[in-house]
């Protein structure tokens, strides 16, 4: 007995206590808060070089601008890392959609990316052809869903403009569209989830689909790394079907509502598949759900209705490579070992991707520059990862993973996989750090709590067990490496910027996106300059 508890005491200081240098946390507050570069750095990535689709000319210019800050804050080896080939490039270079009967109206839409051009400007028939189910539904009622389509309207549609989905009256906005974390919600992240059977399901055909909506993101970001790489495919796949059937039966113009849509504002993705060797959809445009609502009733009441729509988009006839951002400020007496920060630097078009997810990347391109400028001695070597091709399937940061440590789906681990320490993400907005997921890591809570301990009075309170999805960390956690996402205040991002035409400059909170960048310098700092590299779990099983 007394041997046990003599024992006891020796472990838990060990175990509750990780050395904080808490001076060079006040130098990191104070270069990140009165010095910050942040905010500049985001103007560029957005108002000057956004948007930044994947493959796109406007992708690899921002990228070079981003190199050239980085090699101005003193980083090496800064460089472009090939990952491809991805698929076309394509660029937007006028568009335009009216209502030119009953009366004249210009509306607001936006062409969905990888759409055809039009031979000038185009008018024609008007159908309202909707097509029900989509990946969102599941494998069987995508499937389902365009083999009924196929079916009804093959040799229907040529020349015609297509209305692909049935109107849907946006829902009252009754909750609150920009808003932080309550302490009730943290305290329930800070919970651990109720215990459950490990899911067992090989593919996305054997999982039972929520009906409720509102269930979806709940089920998404339970998924494993392996059926969550089969849901990315599953929306290419889906994207790619839909847009070679339109544009294999001679389809005008396609106009759709997304059933995110609320209040004139457009939210939009892939018009249908990105390889050169498929077709590409028709020219396609994502209506505000007001003025697409109003063309499906004049066409349901058999009003005389007529749009005109012009698209050109510059387009590769070849599939070009996707690139990565690398760069990296060399360690001291550990330089073998790495610490990685990262971010995906990819976005869709309708916006300038600011808080999804140049915001994110211009914290970690922060992080940096405050190592730097701090001059800090670095034990290990810190290396920054921004990603290309994460809206599309993580498929940057997944090659990157690939390359340099391992196969998920061989689990054949390179020399470099047990030199990587940990890797540490942003991709959830603008809003500030609240806390972190450990992605079931329970060996790093005493880690975290004790390194964002000096940061409490800035909201930085919880530490969850809890696994979160849908970005990059997710591809070093599938090989068993350290990669861990913070948690952050939502602010509007799910409500209004996510994916949409709203994703602007104006919606990044400065302070917010000043406390995350000395949050994650200091949680990098304190991995560098540790005397052993992160614990780690067992690794995963091949995928």
């Amino acid at each position: 007995m007394r041997k046990i508890a003599v024992l006891v005491l020796i472990a838990l200081p060990a175990l509750a206590q990780e050395r904080v240098d808490l001076a060079i946390v006040d130098r990191v507050k104070a270069e990140a808060f009165e010095r910050s570069k942040v905010m500049e750095t985001l103007r560029n990535l957005s108002d000057v070089h956004g948007p930044r689709l994947t493959g796109s000319p406007g992708f690899e210019g921002a990228a070079r601008w981003a190199m050239g800050e980085l090699n101005g804050y003193g980083l090496e080896n800064v460089h472009l890392e090939k990952w491809g080939p991805f698929g076309r490039a394509w660029t937007l270079e006028q568009s335009s959609l009216e209502l030119i009967e009953p009366s004249y109206s210009q509306l607001t839409a936006v062409p969905l990316a990888w759409s055809a051009s039009t031979n000038g400007a185009v008018t024609g028939e008007l159908v309202l052809a909707p097509l029900r189910g989509s990946f969102r539904d599941g494998p069987k009622k995508s499937k389902e869903g365009i083999e009924a389509y196929r079916a009804k309207w093959t040799g229907k549609l040529r020349g015609k403009i297509v209305l692909l989905n049935d109107p849907k009256v946006p829902a009252p906005q009754t909750n609150p569209q920009f808003r932080r974390l309550t302490a009730a919600e943290l305290s329930d992240l800070a919970n651990a989830p109720a215990p459950a059977a490990k899911l067992t399901a090989k593919k996305l055909d054997d999982l039972e689909w929520p009906e409720d909506p509102a269930e979806m993101g709940r089920f998404f970001s339970g998924l494993p790394n392996a059926l969550m790489e089969q849901l990315y495919d599953l929306y290419d796949q889906a994207a790619a079907e839909r847009g070679e059937f339109l544009a294999k039966e001679g389809v005008a113009g396609v106009l759709l509502e997304d059933d995110r849509a609320h209040e004139g504002m457009l939210f939009g993705e892939a018009a249908g598949g990105f390889k050169a060797a498929g077709t590409p959809a028709p020219p396609t445009f994502v209506v505000t759900a007001e003025q697409y609502n109003r063309i499906a009733r004049l066409l349901e009441k058999k009003n005389s209705v007529r749009v005109r729509l012009s698209l050109k988009a510059a387009t590769s006839d070849h599939d070009v490579d996707g690139l990565n951002i690398i760069g990296e400020i060399p360690g001291g007496d550990k330089k073998d070992e790495i610490v990685m920060v990262g971010a995906h630097f990819d976005s869709w078009h309708s916006g300038t991707g600011a808080t999804d997810n140049g915001a994110g990347s211009a914290v970690m391109i922060e992080v940096m520059r405050i190592l730097k400028a701090l001059n800090l001695k670095l034990d290990r070597t810190v290396r920054i990862g921004l990603w290309g091709g994460e809206e599309e399937g993580l498929f940057g940061s997944r090659a990157y993973v690939k390359e340099h440590f391992a196969d998920p789906q061989t689990m054949r681990v390179t020399s470099q996989h047990g030199k990587l320490s940990g890797y540490f993400n942003l991709d959830n907005g603008s809003g500030k750090i609240r806390g972190v997921y450990l992605q079931g890591h329970e060996a790093m809570r005493p880690i975290f709590e004790s390194w964002l301990a000096p940061f409490r009075d800035m909201g930085v309170t919880t530490v969850s067990i809890r696994n979160t999805g849908g970005t990059d960390h997710l591809s070093f956690a599938a090989v068993g490496l350290p990669g861990f996402q913070f948690i952050q205040d939502p602010l509007d991002y799910g409500t209004i910027t996510h994916h949409s035409d709203m994703d602007t400059w104006d919606h990044a909170v400065p302070e917010d996106l000043m406390q995350a960048s000395a949050v994650i310098a200091t949680v990098v700092y304190q991995t560098a300059t540790r005397k052993e590299m992160l614990p780690r779990r067992e690794l995963p099983k091949p995928q």
